[in-house]
């Protein structure tokens, strides 16, 4: 459908045309579980104001058929004013309605109105998911942040199942006919389009109550819980609800401003393509925060990491919006700083910063290296950009950034910075200029030179201690920082208020910190004039208590120190810092992928976070496969499957950490054969670790590593989802049926990938991780073909569906070998994107990124040969 990709200067011009007062929606879902309706009845009534009568705009429509648009009671002509998804609407008056009635189509892929049928027990559900325009997708609108209205939605769905919007439903729902019901929704306060939200299915309910703390200010607000009805044996909604309250609580007390839009309602929902959307009122989760099976604590504190992050969204999103995508940050850095500060500060998990270094920080290092990077203020010049930018810069750089920001202004400046911003522009749209009058005001400093070198810049900075020792003590040190912008190739250091910590071995032999030192970093080099005279400690650590962001690099002892005894950090932080700096060396080709091995392999079997544990194994099955040369992978895998047999059987009983190694055995499993021999022992029962239960998720992770190697036949697969035959079954059923190392089955899975229609978001994203397993010799014949249908996929289908094929299919993923000059997938996305520099700007950039992660993994395999 044509005009889909709304460019920023339309939606400014549109803006500076109109005022929205009211949506009035009718949806018709009465029909949604017949699998045969493709489209639902959609009328969307809008009353608005024009600054400049007589001239004319358009509402967006993502349709299966316009029936009538009717523009202050006159009918218009649909071939003049329906193109593609532009609904044109001429001679304006001062003051409009226009009503548009047609029909909107139920989707598989996540956008607008979703769609699923439960294997478990055929039962339809669906959802609404929108940002960051999809709303278009199920209703006409003006589709763009800054154009707020209040919304009523009205509702027919059938009589079985039950209801919810933003806003609390008016009263019991009134029949409409045999066997449907209505539901009507009192109006929701001033909110953009891509923040409403329709939920419907035979969702099992819970309902609970939250009542302010004291001094919070708020009256009681109604809760409700939402998943389907066969996970709700696995629902732990007491758990949530307790999250839930104590964010609340947290929040009214930081914020001073309490939650502005009635109830709280959280649903779970399936196929979801994000970990949550901060909808007022309706907040959508995936149901992955349903733990069917064992859960470790690390993922029961990223459920209320997102829980809180949603969270803060009613305030930095819901109740203040960025005017447009450019400003993007201004919600997502904030909930994902608010998320991590929530998580420590009002629940059980206090190793919420441990978690935020060595995950959500070293995601938006990786980001932020690539050629795509760009400023935490971006430049973004239309929706197709927009639906790119929900990245690692703009949520985890962004949020560390904020990190810095408290460190330098105070968290009493900060705070009080937030609460003019909520005070000054509630139900309004803002710009970094607002947010910078809070802060400045609150600080009593100018903000601007300080947004300037950390919002508007691009890349990672990198911090390195330059020291000179003599018979073991300190006679000059400095820190050197190099942060060249790689957009502009400007050098852009950036103010740093950070500590350096002296670590030394105790009588115990543990590395514990003996000084602090606070620093200012503000240009290239800053000499630490108060080091000079002291003790040179074993460990150097730049960025104690991790409150900047950059790339740390070690003083020769220092690295030496950690190379032996990274395990021996006591303090949880610290430690993390140190492993997340030595992925990143691993990353750059400054350490070779056997030595970082080698660190893991101190480090883990000692690490008593969960959450850390999963990272390390993680990133060391990605040094093995991805940064180690072909001559020597095998035996590094070797190696690699050995130790993780080892961490399996040593783990404790029942524990944790023992179901990490057992979940990073079964990744080693799909390459490496000793691996594969120790999960079929314990699949069949021949073997066994006490402890250690085989629940529906790990069986499904043993047999798609068996499948990926040969060793799991179909019969076996069948047999497996005929026991678990659930949604995450057929899932994982279809990931290991479409891993099996033969040709029909890739070409099958090829197929279905890229030219059919029939999977879902969740099942095709399943079949491409499949065909990707089972050896490169089967995928490269694909390689020419994947280029050759790059442009097809994407016009043929949505961005979130392309996206995940191009992406997914990169053959860059499987061929990791040869030298970077010569490498053909190199040689052939360099020709693609040379004779395609007319393609749309986010399939390139899908391109250029996964070349640079091809090239960086060929960079270091060269290094670690040297």
């Amino acid at each position: 459908m044509r005009n889909e990709n709304l460019l920023r200067d339309e939606a400014a011009a549109r803006s500076l045309l109109i005022r929205v007062e009211r949506y009035d929606v009718r949806l018709d879902l009465s029909g949604a579980e017949d699998p045969s309706a493709e489209g639902f009845p959609s009328e969307s009534t809008v009353v608005f104001r024009c600054t400049t009568p007589g001239a004319s705009t358009f509402l967006d429509f993502i349709h299966g058929g316009v029936d009538e648009v009717l523009l202050n009671g006159m009918a218009l002509d649909l071939g003049a004013a329906v193109d593609g998804s532009r609904i044109h609407l001429p001679d304006l008056l001062e003051a409009n309605t226009v009503t548009v009635r047609g029909t909107a189509l139920y989707s598989r892929s996540g956008e607008g109105m979703h769609r699923f049928a439960d294997p478990a027990d055929g039962l339809t559900y669906l959802y609404t998911q929108y940002e960051p325009a999809d709303a278009r997708r199920v209703f006409a609108n003006f589709e763009q942040p800054d154009l707020k209205a209040a919304f009523t939605f009205t509702v027919t769905a059938p009589e079985a199942w039950t209801v919810a919007s933003n806003a609390p439903a008016l009263g019991a729902p009134s029949p409409v006919s045999a066997g449907a019901l209505r539901w009507e929704f009192a109006p929701t306060e001033r909110i953009s389009t891509y923040i409403t939200t329709v939920l419907a299915g035979p969702y099992h309910h819970v309902a609970g109550s939250w009542t302010g703390a004291d001094g919070t200010g708020s009256p009681e607000i109604a809760l409700g819980l939402y998943c389907r009805r066969s996970l709700a044996s696995a629902f732990d909604a007491e758990a949530i609800f307790d999250t839930t309250r104590r964010g609340l609580d947290f929040f009214h007390r930081l914020f001073d401003y309490p939650y502005p839009f009635g109830k709280y309602d959280q649903a779970f929902v399936p196929e979801y393509n994000l970990g949550a959307m901060e909808n007022p009122g309706l907040v959508t989760f995936t149901e992955n925060y349903v733990f069917r099976s064992a859960a470790t604590a690390a993922q029961y504190e990223a459920r209320a990491n997102t829980i809180l992050h949603e969270m803060a969204h009613m305030w930095f999103g819901d109740l203040v919006t960025m005017t447009w995508w450019d400003d993007l940050w201004l919600k997502e850095s904030f909930a994902d700083y608010m998320g991590a500060l929530g998580v420590a500060e009002a629940t059980e998990w206090k190793t919420s910063w441990v978690s935020f270094a060595n995950k959500r920080k070293a995601w938006a290092y990786v980001q932020d290296q690539l050629p795509t990077t760009h400023p935490i203020v971006a430049d973004i010049p239309n929706l197709e950009a927009a639906k790119q930018n929900f990245d690692g810069i703009t949520y985890a750089k962004g949020a560390s950034v904020l990190k810095q920001l408290v460190a330098y202004v105070g968290f009493d400046a900060f705070t009080e910075a937030a609460r003019k911003y909520f005070r000054a522009h509630a139900f309004g749209n803002t710009t970094l200029a607002d947010l910078l009058a809070a802060l400045s005001e609150a600080s009593g400093q100018d903000m601007t030179a300080w947004a300037r070198q950390w919002l508007q810049t691009s890349g990672v900075p990198a911090l390195t201690a330059e020291v000179s020792v003599e018979d073991g003590v300190y006679t000059a040190a400095a820190i050197r920082q190099d942060a060249l912008d790689p957009i502009t190739g400007v050098p852009e250091p950036r103010p740093h208020s950070l500590k350096v910590g002296f670590y030394s071995y105790d009588a115990d032999g543990s590395l514990v910190r003996t000084e602090s030192h606070a620093v200012e970093v503000t240009g290239a080099s800053v000499p630490l004039d108060g080091l000079v005279g002291r003790t040179q400690p074993d460990l150097l650590l730049v960025n104690d208590e991790d409150l900047t962001y950059a790339k740390l690099r070690f003083d020769p002892r220092s690295l030496a120190t950690l190379l032996r005894s990274v395990d021996r950090i006591a303090d949880p932080l610290a430690r993390a810092i140190c492993l997340s700096a030595l992925w990143s060396s691993t990353r750059d080709a400054d350490l070779a992928a056997a030595d970082y091995l080698g660190a893991v392999e101190l480090a883990a079997p000692a690490e008593p976070g969960v959450g850390v544990l999963q990272v390390l194994l993680q990133n060391a099955g990605t040094a093995v496969e991805r940064y180690t040369a072909p001559a020597g992978r095998a035996a590094l895998r070797e190696r690699y499957a050995r130790f993780l047999e080892r961490g399996l059987r040593d783990a404790a009983e029942g524990s944790d950490l023992q179901l990490a190694w057992a979940r990073a055995l079964a990744g080693g499993g799909r390459t490496t054969g000793s691996a594969a021999a120790v999960l079929r022992g314990l699949l069949d029962g021949a073997d066994t670790v006490p402890g250690l239960v085989l629940d529906d998720e790990l069986r499904w992770m043993f047999l798609a590593a068996l499948a990926a190697q040969g060793l799991a036949p179909i019969d076996e697969l069948e047999t497996e989802l005929a026991r678990d035959n659930t949604a995450s079954g057929k899932a994982a059923f279809t990931l290991a049926c479409s891993a099996v190392p033969d040709a029909a089955v890739k070409d099958l899975a090829w197929r279905e990938a890229v030219f059919g229609t029939r999977l879902s978001n969740e099942l095709l994203s399943a079949t491409i991780e499949g065909f990707t397993l089972g050896g490169p010799e089967l995928t490269a014949p694909y390689n020419g073909p994947y280029f050759e249908a790059l442009r097809e996929v994407w016009e043929a289908r949505g961005i979130e569906m392309a996206t995940r094929v191009v992406r997914g299919l990169y053959p860059g993923r499987q061929d990791l070998q040869g030298r970077p000059e010569v490498h053909p997938v190199l040689l052939a996305t360099d020709s693609w994107l040379a004779a395609n520099q007319d393609a749309p700007g986010a399939l390139r950039r899908i391109l250029v990124e996964d070349r640079d992660h091809l090239l960086r993994s060929l960079t270091a395999q060269a290094y670690g040969t040297r």
